[in-house]
């Protein structure tokens, strides 16, 4: 008989965002509007915010929810974004998040990592897995203006 496995207890997006809009990544208040606003998307509920600006441009985050935490480090000059993204419990879609803050950074590209964590055999030996994928955003957008 095959094991029960329980449900996990969190979601976690490793997300490389390639070809983003410079001046977005590179302002505090754009990025850490489009951080708060991708936490409410996702349904997950603000606890506090801290971010900060490092040469030569660079803007680093953390946005501490109720579920966890949305962090992150950009590199303007190399139009480059580092998102992370976790969460736990069943009431938050932390895929909202990444899909609208990818979106929302003017990304080309994307690479993601997704990490289902915590899960559980009941036999409290906790584990994850993964899956990976990328996203060839501007050949998506210009297939959708087509239609």
């Amino acid at each position: 008989m095959p094991k029960k496995i329980y449900e996990p207890v969190g979601h976690h997006y490793i997300v490389e965002a390639s070809g983003c809009n410079p001046k977005v990544i590179g302002s505090i208040e754009k990025f850490q509007d489009i951080l708060v606003k991708a936490a409410e998307i996702a349904g997950a509920k603000v606890w506090a915010i801290s971010f900060s600006k490092f040469p030569p441009s660079g803007v680093s985050g953390v946005v501490v929810i109720s579920e966890s935490h949305i962090s992150t480090h950009t590199w303007p000059e190399q139009k480059y974004a580092a998102l992370d993204i976790y969460t736990c419990g069943a009431h938050v879609d932390p895929e909202k998040a990444v899909v609208y803050a990818v979106e929302a950074f003017g990304a080309s590209s994307s690479h993601i990592t997704e990490i289902t964590r915590g899960i559980n055999e009941g036999d409290m030996k906790f584990f994850h897995s993964f899956v990976t994928w990328e996203e060839d955003l501007k050949k998506h957008m210009s297939r959708a203006s087509d239609k």
